[in-house]
């Protein structure tokens, strides 16, 4: 089993359904957590951090190959967090909404509140927020306000595979927040996450470091959400789709997922994830202009490939993704594609453990024509398929 699937087994989305209890959020305890980084160079050289920090003798630390000391106040780092949090912490609102009860063979369940966070993005009454936190929610949502005003709110669009879903109030705006660049981010950096944990505390502030950049998480469902920024600044459930903030108070990531432990049973602790704003702030766009995202359809329902699988299937290949339907009319038909075909390479592209069907196909547009290869009865088999538009859901 890959790595990548065996985060998948230990993964915890921060979905508030999760914490939802009896049609009411669920509470808790929580830790805050206020770490005081001291990074001496890596402070007043950040590439997302404009502002020098002023040199003092409150806190020192040697550089060993250079033989130079480098001195950092400490006060001022704290002062930094401090003016950062209050720069953005008025755009940032928690989001409940209501996901209805299903009939059962004893009659309707009862509805259940789901609870995340968000950030205003534009002063028209735009929020953004994670795909998860409003899945599943019918009506309007309820965001509330920093100061505690409650507003509601309704979806504009959501994307799925990117975990990004865009919100609209015609209630109050405090305040929006200003979005940096994710792109120039480094492991080292200091960052601040603020939502709304379990739910119940509203703005909670956490600070840590970015671990990471580029990482990748299987979702379980056929894909990863690639490129994720990964922090140890302390998230939970309910902060799904609050802003990662640099030290100047610019947005450069929304907070997705956090990972618990490994398959083993290891406990992780610090193992959060966020898209990186670039991503974000691309796919709002597309669905505030057009409420939904544009994805090249090929027209196959799949089951992925793994070795575990093939090993216990016997396929006659080790990764791709095994045929379960064709859609009739679909590109996947016109090129010629059966129930039980295996897709092991698309645009050039071989499925395995780090290149998924679905990140794969979504590499491409609508009008491509690309190289497809299946297996079907062990044998390897190409053709050209030109990708169509996916159905609206």
């Amino acid at each position: 089993m890959t790595k990548n699937r065996i985060l998948y087994l230990a993964l915890v989305i921060l979905l508030a359904g999760v914490a939802a209890l009896s049609g009411a959020a669920a509470g808790g305890a929580v830790v805050y957590q206020v770490m005081n980084r001291v990074e001496t160079a890596r402070l007043a050289s950040a590439a997302s951090v404009t502002e020098s920090l002023p040199a003092s003798s409150t806190s020192t630390s040697k550089s060993q190959s250079q033989g130079t000391t480098l001195m950092v106040d400490t006060t001022q780092i704290d002062t930094t967090i401090t003016q950062a949090v209050q720069k953005v912490g008025p755009s940032v609102v928690t989001v409940t909404g209501t996901i209805p009860g299903q009939m059962t063979f004893r009659g309707m369940s009862s509805s259940s509140t789901v609870s995340g966070s968000g950030v205003f993005i534009s002063s028209q009454g735009y929020i953004l927020t994670n795909n998860h936190v409003i899945a599943g929610t019918q009506g309007d949502l309820t965001i509330v306000l920093s100061d505690g005003t409650q507003e509601t709110a309704k979806i504009v669009g959501a994307d799925q595979y990117s975990d990004i879903a865009v919100l609209k109030t015609t209630g109050k705006v405090p305040a929006v927040a200003t979005l940096g660049n994710s792109d120039v981010l480094n492991p080292g950096e200091t960052v601040i996450a603020i939502g709304s944990p379990l739910g119940d505390f509203k703005n909670t502030v956490t600070v840590g470091v970015v671990s990471a950049t580029g990482r990748s998480i299987d979702t379980g469902n056929g894909y990863s959400i690639d490129n994720l920024i990964q922090t140890d600044a302390a998230i939970n459930q309910g902060n799904s789709g609050g802003p990662l903030v640099n030290l100047v108070g610019n947005v450069i990531a929304i907070n997705t997922l956090i990972v618990r432990n490994s398959g083993t049973g290891t406990v992780a602790e610090g193992l959060g994830f966020a898209i990186p704003i670039n991503t974000a702030s691309t796919v709002a766009q597309q669905l505030i202009q057009y409420g939904s995202i544009t994805h090249p359809y090929l027209g196959v329902s799949f089951q992925a490939v793994s070795p575990d699988i093939a090993n216990a299937y016997n396929l006659p290949v080790q990764w791709g993704a095994y045929v379960t339907d064709v859609a009739a009319n679909s590109p996947a038909s016109q090129a010629g594609l059966q129930q039980g075909d295996i897709i092991t390479s698309l645009g050039g592209v071989a499925l395995d453990g780090t290149h998924d069907y679905i990140n794969v196909l979504y590499n491409f547009k609508p009008g491509n024509q690309v190289a497809l290869v299946y297996n079907r009865n062990g044998k390897s088999i190409q053709v050209q398929v030109t990708l169509g538009t996916a159905p609206s859901n």
